[in-house]
């Protein structure tokens, strides 16, 4: 408290007001790989690696395992930051697929997909959109989707093993989460370390364009119908046609399998996450809680221990609301709001500290099915006669 006498003059600062809410940053990727000969200076094992210029990762990553692989496939698509976890490669893929799920170890180290929620603590930023390029068998994809939820990050798997689209919509039944879209099947592309075509991980490319798309677009966007950089074809055939309704690509969709197909380039086809909670069947509804819900969050750190007068949560609420009036007049929400609920808030919550406000928004649908109702007719031939009278 401030001494009662002072013979002259005091400025206190008092610093109030609505808080500028930043959008948390979405273009982080999260990758685990293998690859035993690469520079152990630059990926130790099961420690997550910053890297900020994927080109130079590039030239210290070895050309077994898959580490280099999903680096060039980044690449491919845009330079943005990432967060790699590389494991050791063990003499059964049992073995290995161990590795990749890891644990905690005694001394309280993370390994393997795992090492990714310590990225945050060590390097200062959190992996936001996550794969196992080429390693993704069903526990691993298991273990990542749960990696996901701790972080709300979203990440993209393959339907593992399967060789026709039946095979892939039977494997999606596996999950049931909203943080996961399930991809089939992959591209095809040339190898310059092998100089012949190979098969190139969907999942790969498919993280390299999302980074891409929320660095250009947003994160309101999906993965959907957007040019994949750097391959030539698709591993296995899908029939894909824009008006037809029975086909590979619409089974797979419908089935909320996210397929390829080659129009104007090489496409990824499909919006849907595996949940069936209706408000968050798309990629980006997903998203969008995320983004939100981390955003408003990390903003609020300020608020926290502050005297919570009634300025104080005027403050808050406006504080939301100056950032849903931003996300909706640049495209990334309908809209939303947020406000004080007295109802909710009593005098015995507010002695112990505590405060709750409400908030809601509506996520941007994507144009999924787009319908025209074509109608033939012969009144325009009246027009036609009139024409012809004039002239």
């Amino acid at each position: 408290m401030a001494a009662d006498y002072h013979y002259g003059v005091r400025v206190i600062e008092i610093n109030e007001g609505s808080k500028t809410i930043r959008t948390t940053s979405t273009a982080v990727i999260g990758i685990v790989c293998t690859a035993e000969d690469a520079n152990n200076e630059y990926f130790p094992l099961n420690t997550p690696v910053l890297i900020t210029n994927v080109h130079g990762a590039i030239a210290r990553a070895d050309k077994q395992g898959t580490l280099l692989s999903t680096l060039n496939a980044i690449a491919d698509q845009c330079s943005p930051v990432i967060v790699a976890v590389r494991v050791a490669e063990r003499a059964t893929p049992e073995e290995t697929q161990s590795n990749i799920i890891g644990t905690t170890t005694v001394d309280g180290k993370y390994t393997g997909i795992k090492a990714l929620l310590a990225a945050q603590i060590k390097l200062n930023v959190k992996p936001r959109i996550l794969a196992v390029p080429g390693l993704d068998s069903l526990p691993v994809a298991i273990a990542l989707i749960a990696v996901a939820q701790q972080l709300r990050a979203f990440c993209y798997v393959s339907a593992y093993g399967a060789q026709t689209k039946e095979d892939a919509v039977l494997y999606r039944k596996n999950f049931g989460a909203r943080e996961v879209m399930v991809i089939w099947p992959d591209f095809i592309g040339f190898d310059i370390t092998i100089s012949n075509e190979t098969t190139f991980y969907a999942t790969a490319r498919a993280v390299g364009l999302r980074a891409k798309i929320d660095q250009q677009i947003g994160w309101h966007k999906t993965l959907s119908n957007m040019p994949v950089n750097g391959v030539t074809g698709i591993s296995k055939d899908v029939y894909w046609d824009l008006q037809a309704e029975s086909t590979d690509a619409s089974y797979l969709n419908e089935n909320e399998v996210t397929t390829l197909i080659c129009r104007s380039g090489y496409r990824f086809w499909g919006s849907r996450t595996c949940t069936e909670d209706g408000f968050f069947m798309f990629e980006n509804y997903t998203r969008t809680t995320q983004v939100l819900a981390d955003s408003i969050a990390d903003a609020m750190f300020d608020f926290i221990d502050k005297p919570m007068h009634a300025s104080l949560i005027k403050d808050i609420v406006e504080s939301v609301n100056n950032k849903f009036r931003e996300l909706k007049s640049n495209g990334y929400i309908i809209d939303g709001k947020a406000w004080f609920d007295a109802s909710i808030n009593t005098k015995d919550q507010h002695k112990e500290g505590k405060l709750k406000i409400d908030y809601d928004y509506t996520p941007v649908p994507p144009l999924e099915n787009l319908m025209f109702n074509q109608r033939i007719t012969d009144s325009y031939l009246v027009d036609l006669a009139n024409s012809v009278a004039a002239n």
